[in-house]
């Protein structure tokens, strides 16, 4: 009977002990959480912070990401996510510059040209004994559409016109033939000015109005920024500077435009003022030629 009631008390305070074992509080004293763990967790908690006061949560997500949906701001990047107003400004200022230096090109082209044909013609020119010799070397094919050629050839045939119609080229109206020759230069003269300057003018149009006209697309590109600043509630840098970016690369653009047209423009003006000069001679040359002709009775 003594036994019995000993092993009953010892059956019992072994299922007190399992019960206080499986207690909730024990078992957290048991198995304590590794603080590893709990750095993970705590982490990405503290890796989204929370939006400040009046800021729109998606435009800090995407100042978070880098702006325009993380994407590397390249100048064709910028042109892509550009106003279309200021796309038109870019296009137009790019399509300027590329007339600019296929101008260059041309114009060197002509210009080198014009030289050589002139050197050749001014030492088959000064071979010639007689104003027929004059005309004949002016009119030839070889020298057609040289402009000291021209001039030689408007004189020359002034004076044979004078004598077809009658009139004395020598003596007493020797300066009146002078005269008439010397006016007839004039005109082929100020032909070729016009011709030698063609292109100039827009040329002068580009590099005085390329910067103004990037300019304007970046103020425009600038204030439609502010505007997407007042819409999305953020001042954040990496949300607006995007904006600005693409807004002045209209003005980089339209310098790149005026920088070389204000170089070609002041070139070719110095080329063209060059050959004037040695036109101015050739027509001192051509008409003393002439004059002396005359004296001699030819």
């Amino acid at each position: 009977m003594l036994i019995s009631k000993k092993t009953n008390l010892l059956l019992a305070m072994a299922g007190a002990a399992v019960l206080m074992a499986g207690s909730p509080v024990l078992a957290q004293d048991a198995a304590p959480v590794p603080a590893a763990a709990e750095a993970t967790e705590a982490a990405p908690a503290e890796a989204a912070p929370a939006p400040a006061a009046g800021e729109d949560p998606t435009s800090l997500n995407e100042a978070v990401s880098g702006g325009h949906g993380g994407q590397s701001l390249t100048p064709i990047t910028m042109f892509l996510i550009a106003h279309p107003v200021v796309k038109v400004v870019m296009i137009g200022l790019v399509l300027a510059s590329v007339f600019s230096w296929t101008l260059l090109l041309i114009k060197i082209l002509e210009l080198g040209a014009l030289n050589r044909k002139t050197d050749r013609f001014l030492e088959a020119f000064r071979g010639t004994r007689t104003i027929a010799d004059m005309r004949r070397v002016a009119t030839s094919e070889e020298f057609d559409g040289n402009p000291l050629a021209d001039m030689a050839a408007a004189a020359t045939e002034e004076i044979e016109l004078s004598r077809q119609a009658g009139l004395s080229v020598t003596g007493e109206h020797r300066d009146a033939s002078i005269g008439r020759a010397q006016t007839a230069v004039s005109a082929v003269q100020s032909s070729v000015a016009l011709r030698l300057s063609g292109g100039q003018q827009f040329l002068a149009s580009v590099g005085s109005g390329g910067p103004f006209i990037g300019l304007f697309g970046t103020v425009y590109g600038i204030m439609n920024s502010f505007i997407g600043i007042a819409e999305s509630n953020t001042t954040n840098l990496a949300v607006v500077a995007p904006g600005i970016a693409e807004a002045l690369l209209a003005t980089g653009i339209g310098l790149f435009a005026a920088i070389p047209a204000v170089i070609f423009y002041n070139y070719f003006n110095t080329r063209i003022a060059a050959y004037g000069v040695r036109a101015d001679g050739f027509i001192a040359e051509l008409l003393n030629g002439i004059s002396r002709q005359l004296d001699k009775g030819a």
